[in-house]
């Protein structure tokens, strides 16, 4: 297993608003560790060290090693509240984690292949339903995303997670259906194209419709006149 992050954290015992209030004046996050059967815990992380994680991107889905003194805890980020003004991290929920836990997770998704779809090479849009897939995965193996393959796929069609390749012993939360996580859409350009030829198409049926039916009048006509210099003979 890959080394784990680390998030260095200190116990607090005071849990009021002024005292929160004061550890965020010192540039402290509070947070809360919860889970694994046991009571939870409230701890102060460094606000730069918060901040420099959720640059990285991909929070919520990075289990951490958190150190509180000589004590160690894999945890995983469950919450994390943001100042409505300021977007800075304002408090965090950690989650504690067993040795063999599961835990559900929103990964993101990366899409591949793009220059081997027919529809996006042809001028077609890329029409992403769901950007992060919840996958139920062991805690010691969260993937950082998943690579979704555009390679073949026209206009109309979708990819679906039964066509990504999930890494051993992790599955999509949702098992009653086969669920799209993108579509190949047409462009105005590309629809705009497909309409034309749908008109022509439907202009030259016509066309061929009103010729026979024209060849056949005339073939009739000509079959009358015969008749006619017939039964004058």
């Amino acid at each position: 297993m890959a080394d784990m992050d680390i998030i260095e954290a200190s116990m607090r015992d005071v849990t009021t608003k002024g005292a929160v209030r004061t550890l965020r004046q010192q540039g402290k996050v509070p947070a809360v560790v919860y889970g694994d059967k046991k009571e939870p815990a409230s701890i102060a992380v460094e606000f730069g060290a918060v901040v420099k994680e959720l640059h990285r991107g991909g929070f919520m889905g990075r289990v951490y090693e958190l150190r509180v003194g000589d004590r160690k805890q894999r945890c995983l980020p469950r919450d994390v509240q943001l100042d409505p003004v300021t977007d800075a991290p304002i408090h965090i929920d950690f989650l504690r984690l067993s040795a063999d836990a599961r835990v559900a997770v929103n990964i993101p998704v990366i899409f591949v292949g793009e220059e081997e779809s027919p529809g996006l090479v042809r001028g077609g849009v890329l029409n992403v339903v769901r950007h992060e897939v919840e996958l139920d995965c062991p805690a010691d193996a969260i993937p950082e995303n998943i690579e979704v393959s555009l390679a073949g796929l026209d206009i109309n069609d979708a990819a679906k997670i039964s066509n990504v390749t999930l890494p051993e012993g992790v599955e999509p939360t949702i098992t009653d259906r086969d669920f799209t996580i993108a579509t190949i859409a047409a462009s105005t350009a590309v629809a705009e194209e497909q309409a034309e030829e749908q008109a022509d198409s439907e202009a030259e049926a016509v066309a061929e419709a009103e010729a026979e039916e024209a060849e056949g009048e005339e073939a009739e006509g000509g079959g009358e006149a015969e008749a006619e210099e017939s039964e004058e003979k």
